[in-house]
């Protein structure tokens, strides 16, 4: 297991990060007027993102929570993707967002995607606060991120490491020491 001796370094302030989210929140809700949407947030990463972004969203809401491992106490994804809570509700017919913490390698989202459309929801988009463009391996397509950031190993706000760093109100970003 990797080794954190330093504390998380500033990434993304929190006043940018608010600042986006609201931004994200005009952008959806331009694109959904008169529609009804089922928010999904992936647990745990999301649910900070997932939290302030659905205040911000004015047409009507059902919040749905999918729990999904795949980097247990790893910095990086095991590329086995594990459910640990599921929706119980039925998505068929449903406008539904996917509202992600990070998309990096892909392969959980298009896990997730693969699943969703399963249960024949009328569309499906992503939202993803932090996308990692270059560790992209999976075919996948963002509807809306936040920001667009490099290889770091990023936490806080809602982020982890081994569940640790989640309340910080910025997006950081750890060193691996060996």
């Amino acid at each position: 297991m990797a080794k954190i001796t330093t504390e998380p370094k500033v990434l993304i302030p929190e006043v940018k990060l608010q600042s986006r989210v609201k931004e994200l929140a005009l952008e959806i809700n331009s694109d959904y007027q008169g529609r009804d949407i089922a928010a999904i947030c992936i647990l745990k990463g999301s649910f900070v993102f997932f939290s302030d972004i659905v205040r911000h969203i004015e047409q009507p809401v059902t919040c749905e929570f999918l729990g999904l491992s795949s980097y247990g106490g790893s910095m990086q994804s095991s590329g086995e993707v594990k459910i640990t809570l599921d929706i119980n509700e039925p998505l068929a017919g449903k406008h539904i967002i996917v509202f992600e913490d990070i998309v990096d390698s892909g392969y959980t989202l298009k896990y997730i995607l693969n699943a969703l459309r399963a249960r024949n929801p009328a569309s499906i988009k992503v939202c993803s606060l932090l996308y990692k463009p270059a560790a992209l391996k999976a075919e996948i397509q963002l509807d809306y991120y936040g920001f667009k950031i490099g290889n770091e190993f990023v936490v806080g706000y809602g982020l982890d490491f081994n569940e640790k760093y989640r309340g910080l109100p910025f997006i950081g970003y750890i060193e691996n020491e060996h």
